[in-house]
Parts: C-alpha cells; sequence; structure tokens
C-alpha cells in the first residue's frame, strides 16, 4: 500500500452531511433521467401506435381531409421492407364516424388495421372511450361511417387500450382492415395509407428520407401518388415537450453537481482546516503537496462514490418500484400518461453518473490548492 492510500485510510470526514448530500444528489439525478426516459418511450410507443414512426400518404389529402383510396401493394412495399430498419410495413384507412349507444352518442376517428379473419365484427376502444359511454369488452355497439353514404355496423369491443393523446376529440377505436374496407365501401386490395414501424424509432427524421427515396424511385404509373411524413413532424409539439423534458434533466443535473461539489468542498476544507498540523508534519517528513493532494483526493473521492452507490441503488429501487405498480399517478390530460413512468436507460445512466462524478472530483482540486500554501515551519512554531 502506497503512503498516500495508507494515510487516507486513517482519515475520516467529520459527520454524515457531504455523504448524505452526495447521495441525495445522484438520487435525484437517476430519477430525472429515468422520468425522462420513461416519458419518451411511453408517449413514442403510444404516438408510433396511432400513426407509426412513418406514415406514406396519398397526396390527394393535401386537398381533401377525407381519405382516398390506394393500391394495397405498390411497386415500393418491397424495397422498403427489404431495409434492415424496418419493422412492420403496415396498410391502414382511417375515417371519422360515430359511436351510439342506448345513452350516448360520440365522435370519433376509426382506424382500419390488418387482422385475421376471427377478428371481423370486433373493435378495439380505448379507455376513455369506455368510460365516456359505459362499453366494455364483450359489450355490443352500433358504428356510423361517416361520408357520401353514411354506413351503419354493429360491433362488439374486443378489448380496451390505453391511450396515450386520449381527448374527447381525438378518440381512436381500431377495426380490422377488411371492416373499414367494406364500411368505406373500397375493394380488398385498396388502403388509405401505410405507416412503418422502424426498429430504431429516433431515427424517424432520418429513415424518412431513404424511404422517400425508394417511394420516388419504385413508384410506377399504375401507383397513386404519396408522399412521406415523419411522426416529429405529424406530432411537432409533443416532441417539443419531451426536448424540454431533456434540457430540464440537463438543468438538474448541473444543480445537483453545484450542489454536490459545494458541500463536498465545504467537509473538505473543515478536514483540511482541523489537519493543518498533520500536513505540515507530513510536508516535514519529506512529503510533497502532489502527494498529499493525492491523500485528501483519494479521501474525498471515496465518500463521492459512496454517495453514488447509494443514491443509484435507491433511485433505481424506487423506479422499478414504480414502473411495475405505477404508484405515482398523473392527469393524463396534461401529461400525455396517466402516471409517471420510470425506464432505467443502463447507457444513459452510467454516462450521467460518470459526468457527475468526474465533475465533483473536478471541483475538488479547488480547496485542495489550500495544501500548497501550508508552510511547515509556521505549524511547527504553532505547536
Amino acid at each position: 500500500m502506497s503512503a498516500p492510500s495508507f494515510i487516507a485510510a486513517k482519515l475520516r470526514f467529520k459527520g454524515r452531511m457531504p455523504l448524505i448530500c452526495i447521495a441525495l444528489s445522484f438520487f435525484i439525478i437517476v430519477l430525472a433521467v429515468a422520468i425522462s426516459a420513461g416519458f419518451r418511450r411511453e408517449i413514442r410507443t403510444g404516438v408510433s401506435s396511432i400513426s407509426g414512426d412513418i406514415q406514406i400518404i396519398p397526396q390527394q389529402r393535401f386537398l381533401s381531409d377525407e381519405e382516398q383510396p390506394i393500391p394495397l401493394h405498390p411497386a415500393y412495399e418491397e424495397p422498403i421492407r427489404a431495409l434492415d430498419e424496418v419493422k412492420a410495413f403496415i396498410p391502414v384507412i382511417s375515417r371519422v364516424g360515430i359511436i351510439k349507444t342506448p345513452d350516448a352518442i360520440q365522435g370519433v376517428l376509426f382506424k382500419g388495421v390488418p387482422g385475421g379473419a376471427d377478428s371481423t365484427g370486433y373493435a378495439r376502444i380505448p379507455r376513455k372511450l369506455s368510460r365516456l359511454l359505459q362499453i366494455r369488452e364483450g359489450d355490443k355497439f352500433t358504428v356510423y361511417f361517416l361520408g357520401e353514404k353514411t354506413k351503419a355496423r354493429r360491433l362488439t369491443v374486443e378489448n380496451v387500450y390505453e391511450g396515450i393523446l386520449d381527448t374527447e376529440d381525438k378518440l381512436v377505436v381500431y377495426l380490422p382492415l377488411e371492416d373499414m374496407q367494406r364500411g368505406a365501401g373500397w375493394t380488398s386490395e385498396q388502403a388509405g395509407a401505410f405507416e412503418i414501424l422502424l426498429k430504431h424509432p429516433e431515427r424517424a427524421a432520418e429513415m424518412k428520407e431513404d424511404i422517400g427515396g425508394l417511394v420516388f424511385c419504385h413508384t410506377t404509373e399504375e401507383d397513386t401518388p404519396v408522399y412521406c411524413q415523419s411522426v416529429t413532424e405529424r406530432y411537432p409539439q409533443i416532441f417539443d415537450w419531451l426536448n424540454l423534458i431533456d434540457s430540464n434533466v440537463i438543468f438538474i443535473l448541473i444543480l445537483m453537481i453545484i450542489v454536490a461539489g459545494f458541500n463536498m468542498i465545504s467537509g473538505l476544507l473543515i478536514l483540511l482546516f482541523e489537519s493543518i498540523s498533520t500536513i505540515g508534519a507530513l510536508k516535514a517528513f519529506g512529503m510533497t503537496d502532489r502527494q498529499l493532494r493525492r491523500v485528501y483526493l483519494r479521501l474525498s473521492s471515496g465518500v463521492v462514490c459512496k454517495g453514488l452507490l447509494w443514491g443509484n441503488a435507491l433511485a433505481i429501487i424506487l423506479c422499478l418500484i414504480q414502473d411495475h405498480f405505477h404508484l405515482f399517478k398523473l392527469d393524463p390530460a396534461s401529461y400525455f400518461v396517466s402516471y409517471v413512468p420510470a425506464q432505467i436507460d443502463w447507457t444513459l445512466l452510467l454516462g450521467f453518473d460518470a459526468i457527475a462524478f468526474a465533475s465533483i472530483i473536478l471541483i475538488l482540486q479547488i480547496p485542495l490548492l489550500f495544501i500548497s500554501r501550508i508552510d511547515p515551519a509556521s505549524t511547527m512554531r504553532m505547536e
């Protein structure tokens, strides 16, 4: 064992305040990172389920709000499916309509997605709609598809899902694609748009350009003119809100580093003032300022490491409990989700821990400069 290590093992910070402050700072940092990652996961998943990560939409949609049919299997389908980043290429049909029960009526957006033959006549409804109309799994209800000719159908609730963007004017009811084709008066070889799901949704803006290029190169005369739109372009306000959350995480990180750093500085300065005679004696025995700084830096880094481990452990346990049991609730009208989401992103967590640890150790270099100002002769005379 080297002399600095041996001496550092014999020294102790007085009181538990520096350790508690460091642990609390890392606890808050981990919570902020986990909640930010949780919001991004839940909202991206919810938005992607509504519109996909990238949409291919007929150009006629610029001229009319009503969806126009396009071929179910265009020439560009296979080249897009062949991309490594593409997870699914889904034909969909969207159409406004009305749901009527004996006691209530509600406007909704019907969305047809591919399903098995057994799913015909069944619908998936959002929980908010279930509460509004008091219909549950297994209940029957009447739907009206609006258009040039209003068509009515009797459907059964297959299941109730948790919607992310559910407001009373944006309720999405999922039906089998076959039912929507019949409701719109289209053939089995027609769709309204295509939704593309990606393996890495955060690359939607980048992949939109690649997919748009494939569509342009492979579109034939038989294909309907279309354009591509990423989910970030479709819902910019939501992703701006997520970016604001990420900015808040950076602010919290900086604030917690400053708080933890200054608490460690005060604890270290107290220890240095109490150890002036010891430092003077060690200098008299031949220890250099650099070796003495290593002694106190090793001692300080040990406290920071303990605080990091305690703060991380408590925060991770709390995040895992919250992710499983959803103890802390939110107003979905303001936050899009009904509970505080928490996801442990280990890459982000380790990265923020490393930044915070390195920053605190860097801050501690300031009080360690005090060691070089201690004169062994003066301390010996004081003794």
